[in-house]
């Protein structure tokens, strides 16, 4: 597989594991990201070893906790809306590839990372995952598609209260919700999900999408 500078990537009996590598910063969006995790992704739809894909974080902490807020000082209206239009692209690009993509999400998913779970067609967390869209907080909304994607899975009422109080949720109430499917031991996070991308039929999103 590629080498990327921000993303690891590794295929193994059909399986594109995507981990995204910025343990240090809780592995949070930046633009690297962004444009690393579009170029996986159009591996997985191009090539046909590639029958499903997983996509989680270095290390126990953090699936993705949030953007990578650094990048927004300083930048003009312009410059931000260009940012959120990349973002929906690839997530977008994600929700339609004809090949399952679970998230295993391994820890804090807020923000931009929440966002990037939901876009994911099945979310499976650990124990010590947290779930949240503290975007309210700096004054601004979730900019990757989250407040229509978070109302699909959880309903009106409660992505409404998550949306305007930022307030953060643990694994087990998401599942609760139904923003995941299911929650397990982070050392079986990863097994579970290979298990299930193994058990999907490669060729039934592509008809469900029809």
């Amino acid at each position: 597989m590629k080498d990327y500078a921000s993303i690891i990537t590794d295929l193994q009996e059909g399986i594109l594991t995507i981990t995204i590598n910025r343990e240090d910063k809780l592995n949070a969006l930046n633009q690297q990201v962004i444009t690393d995790l579009s170029d996986a992704i159009d591996v997985a739809y191009s090539n046909n070893d590639v029958k499903g894909v997983i996509i989680t974080g270095k290390g126990s902490k953090s699936f993705v906790a949030g953007a990578d807020i650094s990048e927004f000082i300083g930048m003009t209206e312009e410059q931000g809306i260009k940012l959120a239009k990349r973002g929906h692209e690839v997530f977008d690009k994600i929700e339609m590839c004809p090949k399952p993509i679970i998230a295993a999400v391994n820890g804090f998913a807020l923000g931009g990372g929440c966002e990037l779970a939901m876009a994911c067609h099945l979310r499976i967390a650990s124990e010590n995952a947290k779930f949240g869209q503290p975007e309210v907080k700096l004054g601004i909304i979730p900019g990757y598609g989250g407040t229509q994607r978070l109302t699909q899975l959880i309903g009106k009422g409660k992505a409404l209260e998550l949306l305007m109080t930022a307030d953060t949720i643990d694994a087990s109430c998401a599942e609760k919700l139904g923003l995941v499917n299911d929650v397990v031991q982070t050392v079986e996070l990863i097994e579970t999900c290979r298990s299930l991308v193994k058990k999907s039929p490669p060729w039934l999103l592509m008809l469900l999408s029809k």
